[in-house]
């Protein structure tokens, strides 16, 4: 591999890994949208503690749980299609290298390219299949929840705070899933040159930070004004 596509590859990787493990850190995912989204979890799960009928929040988390078998589906559609282009795909890389200031590719950097690409779409799939599998234990935990008689006050509540938890970890592997999908865009940029690569890498970082700390929909969130 030319040394600037191996530049570009760990700019990639440290960029994006490191920002994968350091928003981990659980005071910052307690000041990220995370920790707001969070929040209100808890306080929904609360308030269907607290009702009778909960046909509501299973209708709420039948609706959550259709967008991550929407992005797990076109995660596998995208592996395929990735996957037959690997050996075959001579045609898509001519069409990219005559574009202007395109950089030359081997044969085997090309096949190394797509198979960065599936990599992240695996990666994807399978948080988004383990997210929507995780809404269906939460559907089973709204079921399970006792009916709140008075006497039992401190069940329920323990029992919603588990059923919270329970979501909001489906929560995460569903926005670990969505940022691949960011980080596969990135990627794309790399078929046409290394340089566009860590420009694209940096471009996506920057919108992820901004939508994790500094959003207008985070201060909503969390009440602040925006």
């Amino acid at each position: 591999m030319p040394p600037l596509d191996l530049i570009a590859f760990a700019v990639f990787v440290v960029l994006i890994g490191g920002y994968h493990v350091i928003t981990g850190y659980r005071p910052l995912v307690d000041r990220s949208i995370v920790g707001a989204v969070q929040a209100q979890r808890v306080v929904w799960m609360r308030n269907m503690a607290a009702r009778d009928v909960r046909i509501v929040d299973a209708q709420l988390l039948a609706s959550l749980s259709q967008g991550n078998a929407f992005f797990a589906s076109t995660s596998a559609i995208g592996i395929g299609g990735l996957a037959a282009m690997i050996g075959s795909g001579d045609q898509v890389q001519k069409l990219f290298e005559r574009l202007p200031y395109a950089a030359q590719s081997s044969p085997v950097v090309w096949e190394l390219k797509l198979i960065l690409l599936i990599s992240i779409f695996i990666y994807a799939f399978f948080k988004f299949a383990w997210a929507f599998r995780l809404a269906h234990y939460t559907a089973i935990m709204i079921g399970a929840t006792p009916i709140a008689n008075g006497s039992n006050h401190a069940d329920c509540e323990e029992h919603a705070l588990r059923t919270a938890r329970l979501i909001g970890i489906a929560g995460e592997h569903s926005n670990s899933g969505l940022r691949a999908f960011y980080c596969a865009i990135a990627a794309l940029a790399w078929f046409y040159h290394p340089i566009a690569f860590m420009i694209a890498t940096a471009w996506v970082l920057s919108i992820l930070v901004r939508r994790d700390f500094f959003s207008r929909s985070r201060r909503l969130l969390f009440g602040q004004k925006t």
